[in-house]
């Protein structure tokens, strides 16, 4: 064939190649996130400067811990976005390169055709080697391949693009990362000392410092030392009777922000079975209490770590165990969503952070709480009486 037809040749070649295409070279709307990162991003850095305005506000609020206890907690919650926004763009960015990557050959042909075209006057890219009669059908065809092949190199320049919006997105991460590191670091060390210089709390009973850490040293099962909790002392609070209580089964939140890790009774790696609930908590997550409770006690036990056991109502004991850190005393009465502890850990730096989202994966929830319902004595499946399962 004659070398005149070569441009023509070129574009038939290449919408023969796109046409036969069995899996578009694009990624379809099934690939895509569901949502854009950006806008995930934004959000997150949006939740982080309400968390310092709270903050700020909380300096002069009149109750310092319910204020800084929405501080923190929104701190979490925005640092939580962010890692989500940051994995997405991720994850997305990979997608993308993948398609590319596969598509390769395709790219090749498409840009080496367009180049083709470029360097070719109109009229040569005409040209066939048959006459005017293939001159006018090769016009035909080159109106119907000419858009495919723009729409093509279109969507090439709109996926990298998005790469590089995506690369420049978790570029300006980092200064509003370090800014909520650095915030809700100290809204808990602000939250830790209004809960020390807090005295309106009411008192139920005077707790017996001598006789609870007995109980706790003499206990061999959480059985046990709930058995001798009973003889103790102390009332639940008067607007907590049981039938009120029971009234906000399957209402509760968890106690703090997290996913199940194990259920009830539910063996664990090495087969132990406990009668509670295990959540997966981020480093130093804020627990609170669920339910407006009494704390009947406070400290280490067994091989629980810090352990809280709340008394919602007459008959009832709310177990919870892991925390690194706990607050308030025994007799105390806490409303619901008081704070009464720190998970362990420590927060990651900026870089690794950035790291850990940026590879979409690892262990964000390293820590794990304890939730255990008895009732009567005994336990029973606390899931039920939450609204997140």
């Amino acid at each position: 064939m004659r070398q005149a037809g070569g441009p023509f040749l070129a574009l038939l070649i290449a919408g023969a190649a796109l046409a036969a295409l069995s899996v578009p070279l694009w990624p379809t709307p099934a690939l895509a996130q569901t949502a854009d990162p950006a806008e995930t991003a934004e959000a997150a850095a949006a939740a982080l400067r309400d968390a310092a305005d709270r903050l700020q506000a909380a300096g002069g609020a009149r109750d310092r811990v319910a204020a800084l206890t929405e501080t923190v907690r929104a701190y979490e919650q925005g640092l939580a976005a962010l890692r989500e926004g940051l994995r997405r763009a991720a994850v997305r960015e990979q997608t993308i390169a993948a398609v590319l990557d596969a598509r390769r050959e395709e790219i090749a042909q498409l840009v080496g055709v367009l180049s083709s075209i470029e360097r070719n006057p109109e009229a040569l890219v005409l040209l066939h080697p048959t006459g005017p009669l293939g001159a006018a059908r090769a016009g035909m065809m080159l109106g119907e391949v000419t858009p495919a092949l723009q729409a093509e190199a279109e969507s090439l320049r709109g996926q990298l693009d998005e790469i590089a919006l995506i690369r420049a997105l978790q570029e300006s991460a980092a200064d509003d990362l370090a800014a909520g590191l650095s915030g809700v670091q100290t809204a808990r060390t602000e939250l830790s000392q209004a809960i020390a210089d807090r005295g309106d709390l009411p008192q139920r009973f005077s707790a017996d410092p001598e006789r609870l850490a007995h109980l706790a040293d003499s206990s061999e099962t959480l059985d046990s030392f709930a058995a001798g909790l009973s003889q103790v002392g102390g009332t639940a609070p008067q607007d907590s009777a049981p039938p009120a209580f029971e009234a906000l089964e399957g209402q509760l939140p968890l106690p703090v922000e997290g996913t199940l890790l194990r259920g009830f009774e539910e063996p664990d790696a090495a087969g132990i079975v406990r009668p509670g609930l295990v959540l997966a908590t981020r480093p130093l997550a804020l627990v609170t209490t669920p339910v407006a409770a009494t704390i009947r006690y406070r400290g280490p036990l067994l091989d629980y770590g810090n352990v809280m056991v709340l008394e919602p109502a007459e008959g009832y004991l709310l177990v919870l165990a892991g925390m690194a850190q706990v607050y308030g005393a025994e007799g105390q009465v806490l409303a619901a969503g008081a704070p009464v502890g720190l998970m362990g850990g420590a927060d990651p730096n900026t870089a690794a952070f950035l790291d850990a989202a940026a590879e979409g994966g690892g262990n964000d929830r390293p820590e794990t709480l304890y939730m255990e319902l008895r009732q009567g004595g005994s336990p029973v499946d606390p899931a039920p009486w939450f609204a997140r399962q």
